[in-house]
């Protein structure tokens, strides 16, 4: 049977309205060529305003962060980029984890991660599962993750369910859509930032932005902090949310 449609705007939002903001960090590299330094100097920057963030978002009442930390098309990079992205991730789940689930945070990774190095989705997995069972707020990582590439997944999926009996095609609804994505099981998306000035998605939650509000600040994502995300709160409270009506 299909499932229903979930509600775009769920009871229970603190008091700047948002339950699940989402995050383009951008501008790692800005910030590392503006001081003369390596780019690897400016995502080690960048790793280190996950962690206020990450504690900001806590602090103010989310109920889920989801921080963009690599696309599927940042293979592109030159490998020696990638494989420092790729240790940097590492050090920060190691570094991290204790605080996370000392804070009840339940970890999340979305997109093809298990497509990385073997010992790295053991890492990734052994985090998620230690803390699958805290209570608090979820950090969503968004790994190896292109929202088109999503959306071929769940159409895939959804087709098998077609194929093997489950469902009719008619019978598909927005709830099976949901149901089928990497954020099955998140709050609708309600805030998406974009740091560094660009304006544009970049592959990033195309289903899930339907009805979400878009932040974009030239501040760079190394200098972003919890005053930041704050002011991106505060003008979200602001913004008057139809979802279509009047």
């Amino acid at each position: 049977m299909a499932s229903k449609a979930k509600p775009d705007l769920p009871s229970a939002a603190p008091v700047h309205g948002a339950r699940h903001v989402a995050i383009i960090m951008d501008g790692n590299g800005r910030w590392a060529k503006k001081r003369f330094l390596p780019r690897l100097a400016g995502h080690r920057a960048g790793v280190e305003a996950v962690r206020r963030v990450a504690r900001a978002a806590r602090d103010l009442g989310l109920e889920c962060l989801t921080l963009y930390a690599f696309s599927s098309e940042n293979w592109k990079r030159p490998a020696t980029e990638v494989a420092d992205l790729m240790a940097l991730l590492r050090h920060f789940i190691q570094s991290d984890l204790d605080e996370f689930h000392a804070n009840g945070v339940r970890l999340r990774v979305i997109g093809n991660y298990r497509a990385l190095d073997a010992s790295l989705v053991d890492l990734i997995e052994g985090a998620m599962a230690r803390t699958a069972g805290n209570s608090g707020p979820v950090i969503a990582i968004a790994l190896n993750y292109g929202a088109q590439d999503e959306l071929v997944r769940m159409a895939q999926t959804l087709a098998r369910r077609v194929a093997a009996g489950e469902v009719t095609a008619e019978e598909i609804g927005i709830g099976d859509v949901d149901d089928a994505l990497y954020t099955a099981g998140l709050p609708p998306l309600d805030l998406l930032i974009r740091t560094s000035g660009e304006q544009r998605l970049s592959n990033f939650m195309l289903w899930q932005a339907a009805y979400a509000e878009l932040y974009f600040t030239d501040m760079l994502w190394p200098d972003f902090d919890a005053r930041a995300l704050e002011m991106a709160l505060d003008a979200f409270r602001m913004r008057d949310r139809r979802f279509g009506g009047l």
